[in-house]
């Protein structure tokens, strides 16, 4: 009995050796994709668990997003949300003030522009996120199309994941912004980070850029991955454990402004009215004032005094 212990310990001990536990599961995602082929091919030639995010209104938006998928990524819709910061918006910026039919006209245009687009993830949109009631209506929407919903995490107490209850929609959350600066030691040190949040919590979302620094980092740090770390792509995360620590936000979004028609200063020729009406006057009482007017006029005295000769010099 004790050898045959032994030898169950000993059988245990060289597979665990032989096939390590993968403790933690990695999932990188490079948003902004539709703009730059060049740098976005480096991208694409990594490993396809990498996954890619679209900008729908990009100009190479659906050669990059029908190569990706071609070649294994997993391909998002990366959605411009507006920012609490105020700059300018891009075209079909979601703001929590639209009415759920445009919200859903913006999300139906947008997965036409993504081919094979399975998820969704907000490009910015802290202001948007941050609004229970804006968020209610994107996640209805993603809920026809059946996408997941990626939460960039660009402010702390987003309400994406309380704004799915209630519907289909998966949502999971980023853990760290690979390339917040260009700097390939900064880069670096992000992805450790992100490879300890996945051994620490089993799993972790990175989000970069298809910037030259970046794509060397990745280069590198992709391909030396430690034993117990694997690169897997978003949409197998959506069934693992999600924690949401936000308060909810119940503030009522502000009311989307109509332009208005720009005022006309010309407004014409205005009619004088009199404060007080008019008093009636009768006939007679006119021509008795025509008649005085007349006998009074200048052109009556002159012919009056002629006609008595007054102006004649040899009276």
């Amino acid at each position: 009995m004790l050898q045959f212990r032994a030898i169950a310990l000993a059988v245990a001990g060289s597979l665990a050796l032989a096939a390590p536990a993968f403790a933690g599961k990695l999932s990188i995602v490079i948003d902004d994709f539709g703009y730059r082929p060049q740098t976005e091919n480096q991208v694409l030639a990594l490993p396809a668990t990498i996954s890619v995010a679209v900008l729908p209104n990009a100009p190479h938006a659906r050669e990059m997003a029908t190569k990706a998928h071609n070649q294994g990524h997993e391909v998002l819709i990366h959605l411009p949300m507006a920012p609490l910061s105020k700059q300018p918006l891009e075209k079909d910026t979601l703001r929590p003030e639209m009415s759920s039919e445009e919200i859903e006209r913006i999300i139906r245009e947008a997965y036409g522009k993504v081919p094979y687009a399975v998820g969704l993830n907000n490009h910015m949109g802290s202001a948007m996120t941050s609004n229970l009631f804006g968020m209610q209506k994107v996640m209805q929407a993603l809920e026809r199309y059946n996408l997941y919903f990626l939460d960039s995490v660009t402010i702390g107490n987003t309400q994406a994941m309380r704004a799915a209850q209630g519907t289909g929609v998966k949502v999971i959350k980023r853990k760290v912004f690979l390339d917040d600066t260009q700097n390939e030691a900064d880069i670096r040190n992000q992805f450790n980070r992100a490879i300890a949040l996945a051994r620490r919590n089993g799993s972790a979302i990175a989000i970069g850029h298809p910037h030259p620094t970046t794509v060397r980092v990745l280069q590198q740090m992709v391909y030396n991955l430690p034993p117990d770390i694997t690169l897997v792509r978003p949409s197998s995360l959506l069934n693992e454990p999600q924690v949401d620590n936000s308060t909810p936000n119940y503030a009522q979004p502000p009311a989307q402004q109509t332009q208005q028609k720009p005022r006309n200063p010309f407004h014409g020729v205005k009619s004088c009215k009199p404060k007080r009406p008019l008093e009636p006057v009768n006939a007679s009482r006119f021509f008795t004032i025509l008649s005085d007017s007349i006998s009074q006029s200048a052109l009556i005295q002159y012919y009056r005094l002629k006609w008595q000769g007054w102006d004649n010099p040899g009276n």
